[in-house]
This record gives structure tokens, C-alpha cells and sequence, in this order.
């Protein structure tokens, strides 16, 4: 550091500080940059004491003022709630079937129904309704129990398989390799792929045919369009929840499957349940 010295230039003494050959002038900081400085520190302190700001070990502290974000947010979701009040009886008091008749009932229903499936639904029928492997698409016309308003209802309210509602659909097929010889899986897998007109061994689907008829038709049906009452599906189309090729089926025969579905009637309001059924019967797949 060299010593502190006048600038020829400017007339103005420097820090001593020079850096390749230039050197530092001291000028002072201008007047009114230091007088908004000081009062950016004056506002920060006052806002600290007026709003929530500091983080203690349970929460933080709550300000003078007592503002609050979440009740804020509270206050505004309890006036669209009494805006909406009545709006709401109503659809949970419809016949859903009768919804149509309705049309700004329907279109709150829909809107209503589009928030809740987005919330709750989703994650596994994806955003889009379209579902995954496992979880139902919702936008084709291919449904394990009804495609009906009022069916889709239902399903939502009570779920598939599970142990908590005593209304949940309910089926269950059975693992097959404790009951059949492997030749016997394989002869039926064959088969179950020609009715949806997959490539398949004839000669085995022959010896499938037989086993089918005996072990799979009770719920899928002589033809294999399966039957909506027990969620048994339709073997005959190219719509699969686990995957149609020839391993999948295998898979599927050998240790069956158990979807299971929550039953949404103990979360959800009447008038949630049955917007999201009129959401998800509006999909374009809804019989």
C-alpha cells in the first residue's frame, strides 16, 4: 500500500490504494445515496417490527400489525365459499343424471369437478386424465365398472378394493399359477391374444380357447368383452390397464392383479364428488 497522496488530476487525495499503476480517489459517497441508504435501514427495522419477519424456534414473529398471508388467503376462499353457497346445495342435492338439464349448474359442476381432479385424482391419472400403467385412462370409452355419470359417482365415493368403505367395488382374480400347469398359461395367454387380434401361436390358442372357457369366461364373458358389473375387462379390444404383449399376459395370468382405489366419500363433499364426476363424464369417454 503506498502512502496517501493528492491526485494532479482531480485535486483529490487518494486511499493509497493503486492497482497497475491507477490509483483509488476518495471521494465521499454522494449526500442523498447515503440519506436513502439510511432510510432503506430505517423502513427494514420498521417493517420487521410491523410484519411477521423473524424466525423464532416455533414460528416466527407475528409483527404489530398481526398481518398474515394464510388468513388472508382464508378470507378469500370463505367468500367464494358463500358465493358459491348455493350453488353447491344444489349440486349436492342433483340427480346427476339430470345435471344436463342444468346448463350453469353443469358448467360450475365441471369447473368445480376440474380443481377437485387435479387436487386428488392426478397423481395417478395424470393431469391429463390419461392415466399409466395400472391407472385407467378416463378419456376413452373403456370401463371396468360403468361409464355412467351416476356409476363414475359411485366409484369415486366408494373406491375399488378397498377396506375401509363397505360399498367399494370389489373383484378379484386369481393367480392362476397356483391353479394351472404352465402349458396351460401359455395355451390361454395365446388365446387371449387373438382376441384382440394380436400375433399369436394358433395351435396353443386352441388349447387357451378350452382353458378359457372353463377358468375366465364366468366374468369376462363366452367372447371375452368382459362384464362392467364385476369390473372383469374387455379382453377383446386394444385397451389394456397392464399391457397387451405376450409377457405382460403372462404376468397378469400368472399372479393376477389388485388395483386398488380410495373410496373418496369420507374426504370429499357430496357436491366435490359429484363435480368430479360430471368433470371426469365430460372427458369425452362418459357413456
Amino acid at each position: 500500500m503506498s502512502e496517501q497522496e493528492i491526485d494532479e488530476t482531480t485535486g483529490v487525495d487518494t486511499t493509497g490504494h493503486t492497482w497497475d499503476g491507477i490509483k483509488e480517489l476518495n471521494n465521499p459517497l454522494p449526500r442523498w445515496w447515503l440519506w436513502c441508504f439510511y432510510l432503506t435501514i430505517i423502513w427494514g427495522v420498521g417493517y420487521t417490527v410491523a410484519y411477521p419477519a423473524w424466525p423464532m424456534l416455533t414460528g416466527a414473529t407475528s409483527g404489530l400489525l398481526g398481518y398474515s398471508t394464510r388468513a388472508e388467503v382464508a378470507q378469500d376462499i370463505d367468500r367464494f365459499e358463500t358465493q358459491n353457497a348455493a350453488l353447491k346445495t344444489a349440486l349436492a342435492e342433483v340427480e346427476l343424471a339430470s345435471l344436463s338439464d342444468n346448463p350453469d349448474l353443469q358448467r360450475f359442476a365441471v369447473a368445480n369437478g376440474a380443481a377437485v381432479f387435479r387436487t386428488n385424482c392426478s397423481q395417478c391419472h395424470g393431469s391429463g386424465a390419461a392415466g399409466s400403467v395400472g391407472y385407467p385412462n378416463l378419456l376413452d370409452d373403456d370401463w371396468l365398472w360403468g361409464g355412467e355419470i351416476d356409476q363414475i359417482a359411485h366409484t369415486v365415493r366408494h373406491g375399488i378394493r378397498n377396506e375401509t368403505d363397505n360399498d367399494a367395488h370389489w373383484s378379484q382374480m386369481p393367480a392362476y399359477g397356483d391353479i394351472l400347469e404352465d402349458e396351460e398359461i401359455a395355451g390361454t395367454v395365446e388365446y387371449v391374444l387373438s382376441l384382440s387380434g394380436g400375433d399369436h401361436d394358433a395351435t396353443l390358442a386352441q388349447t387357451g380357447a378350452v382353458i378359457f372357457e372353463e377358468q375366465c369366461s364366468a366374468c369376462h364373458g363366452e367372447n371375452g368383452m368382459g362384464d362392467p358389473e364385476q369390473g372383469a375387462p374387455n379382453l377383446t379390444d386394444a385397451i389394456w390397464l397392464y399391457g397387451g404383449d405376450r409377457e405382460t399376459l403372462l404376468e397378469t395370468i400368472t399372479n393376477a392383479r389388485f388395483g386398488v382405489m380410495p373410496a373418496w366419500g369420507s374426504r370429499l363433499s357430496a357436491a366435490d364428488v359429484n363435480a368430479v364426476a360430471a368433470y371426469v363424464h365430460g372427458l369425452g369417454g362418459g357413456e
